[in-house]
């Protein structure tokens, strides 16, 4: 395993642009839907700490599902690259249309674009570069 130590980011975060980004985001998200959230929590006050930590997991791990989804050609791809058995892949495959009402195949998260082209070429740059 590689060792970063003497090549440390500035901080956790990088560089920070996806945080910088998802904050900008979140800010205006909030301001058209404050009079909402204000309702909901205070209906229910305990629904933001009670579900966060749960439902975060789930949804990091379902977008990376989709994305490998993308990156390895589905179904087959992800059983023979990945070795993840039939029966883990349909359980994911039914998580992931609970939460996001489709299929991995059909979903499209909004603002987010694959390049399958691009990924294979710098993955195989990355391969070449490493072995040199």
């Amino acid at each position: 395993m590689a060792d970063f130590r003497a090549e440390r980011m500035p901080s956790p975060e990088g560089e920070g642009r996806a945080k910088d980004s998802m904050e900008a985001a979140y800010e205006r998200y909030i301001k058209v839907n404050k009079s909402i959230n204000k309702r909901i929590f205070a209906a229910v006050p305990e629904a933001r700490n009670l579900v966060r930590g749960y439902a975060a997991s789930r949804v990091v791990d379902l977008f990376g599902f989709w994305l490998l989804w993308r990156l390895m050609g589905g179904f087959e791809g992800m059983r023979e690259g990945l070795g993840i058995s039939r029966s883990g892949m349909f359980r994911r495959i039914a998580m992931f249309r609970e939460v996001f009402g489709d299929h991995p195949d059909v979903y499209e998260f909004p603002g987010v674009t694959i390049d399958q082209e691009e990924f294979l070429r710098g993955m195989y740059e990355r391969k070449q570069n490493s072995q040199s």
